[in-house]
């Protein structure tokens, strides 16, 4: 008997642990009971989507029947979305308008979800308020000790991203006092920093692009943010192909997949062919062996395998510069990138090879001598960043162990360098087996 019901419990066990593998459906839960009712008065049928938990991506939707390629996986009616427009009728509109200089349509949907957040019961949003994150996970959230852990560029990036929201809330303070009459407590206090943080996350990670005409009473920056309550929890794959558009005969914001998806599985989206960074950036996740990643190599580093004691040096970087080949410059899946490789090729021209820079630039081959070298400064290069990648990772270990409330945060770089790494050492791979083709 005892070792029958351990075989059951065992198989209970596996058939538990397989339906979180798929997802555990979520429908259940108060918060999307109510935001389902509360779409279903707006006009919106629910199809075959269902809230879920995934163990790999989190929160998203799944699918109770198999989809096809050409299936409409989601129609969403303008009721439902939140736009400008939707700012424009409520309360805050008269403020809007008649504030000079106009303020940005960014900075209006900031607004309206600051002040609906905090009218709380009162917010006629609250069910679509109440399963947005509390928290994101963007460079801009994220502690100086984990930022400095980020790789070129994305660390530059991080730090203009900061720059660009503590510009926003500063420049928005006045805006926002005009706001005092609408509210008893202070505006201080309610659009206050860590709000405006919130609210540029939000809208900066969940917006569908929605073209709307220009209005006057903002400024000239362009109007095409649209939150889409529901349709924001479908996360991202870099493996799949949508089409997302507004539907003027409908009225409504469609989603078409061109991929097939099986019953009970998550149904993704593709936000664009983004690279790991780029997903950081914008979105505060990282997607594991995406197919669009890159390892990018710094003017800096490059540098480093050239002696400056080389006459032409300066000359070699003004045409590099002129030309636009110091930039994005990457290692991929595939191993260095043309860019990289013709970077490196033009700079290890020799004295009397020279005149030739231009037939580098367009991919001819200068010399024996010169396409060995090329091979050995990008092998030199891509073992550097190996290195630097291990040594920063070895960094991550340690401070996850002393750093508990910073682990969240150090699990999402972690996943970023551990990418990277793969994506050298396959790199590493490809180069090696060149070297020997070519000895």
């Amino acid at each position: 008997m005892k070792k029958s019901r351990g075989r059951t419990g065992r198989k209970r066990r596996r058939k538990h642990l397989q339906s979180f593998m798929d997802g555990v459906n979520c429908s259940h839960k108060l918060e999307y009971i109510k935001l389902k009712k509360w779409l279903k008065d707006r006009g919106f049928e629910d199809g075959n989507l269902r809230p879920a938990q995934f163990w790999d991506t989190g929160r998203g939707l799944m699918t109770t029947k198999a989809l096809q390629a050409g299936d409409l996986i989601i129609s969403l009616p303008e009721r439902c979305l939140l736009t400008t427009g939707t700012v424009l009728s409520s309360c805050l509109g008269e403020y809007i308008m008649k504030w000079k200089p106009p303020v940005s349509p960014l900075i209006a949907l900031c607004t309206f979800l600051i002040a609906e957040k905090h009218a709380g019961e009162k917010s006629l949003w609250k069910p679509y308020l109440d399963v947005l994150p509390k928290t994101y996970t963007c460079p801009v959230c994220l502690e100086h000790d984990v930022v400095s852990l980020l790789p070129e560029p994305l660390r530059k990036k991080a730090q203009e991203q900061r720059t660009t929201v503590h510009e926003l809330y500063v420049s928005s303070k006045a805006f926002f006092s005009s706001l005092q009459p609408l509210f008893a407590e202070n505006t201080g206090t309610i659009f206050n920093y860590s709000a405006v943080e919130w609210a540029w996350c939000t809208i900066n990670t969940r917006t569908i692009y929605m073209k709307h005409s220009q209005r006057e009473c903002f400024s000239l920056e362009p109007d095409v943010y649209a939150l889409a309550p529901y349709l924001d929890l479908l996360n991202h794959s870099p493996n799949v192909q949508v089409k997302a558009a507004f539907n003027n005969q409908t009225r409504s914001y469609e989603i078409w997949t061109n991929s097939q998806c099986k019953k009970y599985e998550e149904v993704f989206i593709c936000y664009g062919p983004h690279d790991n960074q780029r997903l950081l950036l914008e979105y505060g996740f990282v997607a594991i062996d995406n197919p669009h990643s890159s390892v990018y190599v710094s003017s800096d580093t490059l540098l480093r395998y050239f002696p400056p004691l080389d006459k032409q040096r300066n000359a070699k970087l003004s045409i590099l510069k002129d030309h636009e080949f110091l930039e994005n410059l990457t290692f991929g899946w595939d191993g260095p990138s043309w860019r990289l490789l013709t970077a490196v090729k033009l700079l290890s021209l020799g004295a009397d090879e020279f005149t030739c820079w231009r037939r580098t630039l367009l991919g001819d081959v200068i010399s024996a001598r010169n396409e060995q070298q090329t091979l050995n400064i990008t092998a030199k290069i891509c073992h550097f960043l190996i290195e630097e990648t291990q040594h920063v990772l070895l960094q991550i270990s340690q401070l996850k162990r002393n750093k508990e409330n910073l682990k969240k945060h150090l699990a999402l770089v972690e996943a970023l360098r551990l990418e990277d790494l793969k994506i050298l050492q396959k790199s590493a791979q490809i180069l090696c087996n060149l070297n020997i083709a070519t000895a």
